[in-house]
This record gives C-alpha cells, sequence and structure tokens, in this order.
C-alpha cells in the first residue's frame, strides 16, 4: 500500500476513534445530536468545501446529484444506528462489531464490483483485522440484561451500512472524480436539511442537548468529517479492499480509550485483539495488489 495511504488511513484511525468515545459519552442526544453536529460540520468546513467547489468543481453528469444525496442517506442511516448502538449498547461492543462488519463486507463488494485483487498477503492482513475486531467485541460476557445482544445487533447493523458507503462513496471519489472536501461537504448539508424540520419541532431538546453534550456535538462535528475526508483521500492511492481494512486500526484505539476512559471490561481479550489487529494492517501495508 502506498505509504501517504497509510499515514492518512492511522491519521483517519485516531480521529475516528476519539470522535466515537464523544458520541458514546452523547448517547441520549438522539436525532437532535446527529443535526447538531451535521450543522457544526456545515459551518466548519464552509470555507473548504466553497473554495473546493471553485477550484475543483466536478464534471458534471446526471450520476453526481445521485451520489452526493444518496451517500448522504446512507450516512444518515449509519450516524442513526450507531447512535442507537451507543445508547443500548458498551462502545467495546458496538464500535469493533460496526467497525469489523463493515470492512469484510468493502472487500468482498470491491472484489465484485470494483474487480479489485488485494492479492494473498492484503486478503490475509483482512481476515486478521476483521478475526481481531471480533476477538475485541465479543469480550465481553452478557450480563442478563440484554445489553451485549444489543450492542451486537446495532453494531452488526451499522457495518452493514459502512460496508455500503465505503464501496458507494468509493465510487463518488474514484471513477465520478468527486473532491472528497465537496463529496463530505454537500453530505452534511443534506443531513442538516432533512433533519431540520424534526429539530426545529423539539427546540426544548435541542436547547437540552447542547447545554449538555456541547463539546460532544463540536468534537464529532470537527473530527467525523476530518476522519472521512482523511480516508477518501487514501482511496485515490490504494484500493478499497485494502484501505477499508486498515482504516480498522482506530479498533485498538478505540478499545483503550473504552477501557482508560469509559471503564468498560475485558481488557485481556481486547489485547489479544488488538495485537491480531496490528499484525493485519502490517500485513495490509506489504501488500501489493
Amino acid at each position: 500500500m502506498h505509504p501517504l495511504a497509510i499515514l492518512l488511513v492511522l491519521c483517519a484511525a485516531l480521529c475516528h476513534a476519539v470522535w466515537n468515545l464523544y458520541a458514546k459519552r452523547a448517547s441520549d442526544g438522539g436525532v437532535v445530536f446527529i443535526w447538531l453536529n451535521a450543522g457544526v460540520s456545515t459551518v466548519i468546513y464552509l470555507p473548504i468545501g466553497a473554495t473546493a467547489l471553485v477550484l475543483s468543481p466536478p464534471h458534471w453528469t446526471p450520476w453526481v446529484p445521485v451520489a452526493l444525496i444518496g451517500s448522504a442517506l446512507i450516512h444518515l442511516g449509519y450516524f442513526s444506528l450507531l447512535q442507537r448502538g451507543y445508547r443500548h449498547g458498551d462502545m467495546t461492543v458496538v464500535y469493533p462489531l460496526a467497525r469489523g462488519t463493515g470492512p469484510a463486507l468493502s472487500v468482498l463488494l470491491a472484489m465484485f464490483f470494483f474487480g479489485e485483487r488485494p492479492g494473498p498477503i492484503g486478503l490475509v492482513g483482512a481476515a486478521c483485522v476483521v478475526g481481531g475486531i471480533l476477538i475485541i467485541g465479543f469480550s465481553q460476557k452478557g450480563d442478563g440484561t440484554g445489553k451485549v445482544a444489543a450492542g451486537v445487533l446495532y453494531g452488526v447493523a451499522t457495518g452493514l451500512v459502512i460496508a455500503t458507503y465505503t464501496v458507494f462513496d468509493a465510487w463518488a471519489v474514484g471513477p465520478l472524480a468527486i473532491s472528497p472536501f465537496i463529496f463530505d461537504w454537500v453530505s452534511n448539508v443534506v443531513r442538516t436539511s432533512v433533519l431540520s424540520p424534526y429539530a426545529l419541532r423539539r427546540r426544548d431538546e435541542v436547547r437540552r442537548v447542547w447545554r449538555e453534550h456541547r463539546t460532544p456535538v463540536l468534537v464529532v462535528g470537527t473530527l467525523a468529517p476530518l476522519a472521512y475526508i482523511l480516508v477518501l483521500f487514501a482511496y485515490r492511492y490504494a484500493d478499497v479492499s485494502l484501505v477499508a481494512p486498515a482504516r480498522e486500526l482506530s479498533i485498538v484505539v478505540g478499545s483503550v480509550l473504552g477501557w482508560l476512559v469509559l471503564r468498560e471490561k475485558g481488557a485481556s481479550r481486547r489485547i489479544a485483539g488488538a495485537i491480531v489487529v496490528l499484525g493485519g494492517v502490517i500485513a495490509l501495508a506489504l501488500a501489493r495488489a
């Protein structure tokens, strides 16, 4: 994998783990929390999005609006499922399963739709990443409350959406050549617009979420787009089937944060899973398509 792609993916993994920690802390924010952080993203990245529109406008075809609006709606489903998962389950269950199911399916979809061939080392690396994530995801035993079961359900469902937008968005920034800055900014604009009627009818809830979760709103609104923009740029230097699993190094960071900050259990299996993930990332870095 190209060295620049590796650097982009590692930075994205760190940003992704941090914003998910803050999203977990605001798990009772629901749709309003999603609307607020999408609005923050729209405002913060407006100068970059506008500049990109002027300097590198997309070559207009009928597929461009399909890609922009379609991706925004898929990401809306992703954020909604993830937020529900964090409300009903632990981060150390939901996050690993969401991030693990996604790349496993992304590799298969990229091979099927794009004809990508990551090579034997790449496939072994992808398998190690996914296997390590699953070890981490099942490191916590059930407590009779259904919390773990709910986390598993929402984690896998979120992973299916991740696999969908991974391949869909790679098509948008690849064959359609839409700038990642434009692509992500428009996605936030669409999400904000779609959720505005819901949020504006619940002004008391908006004030509550902003008062109680202002920092998470600002962190997620800033780091979520940055993490994904870095990944979209990485797609320009490496195949989807290599980038999608490699970015899951965030699982290692997220597991450490869940253990140290949220005091969630299952550290020994998480460490074992992290070692497997690191081995997979190293294999992906050595892979040649």
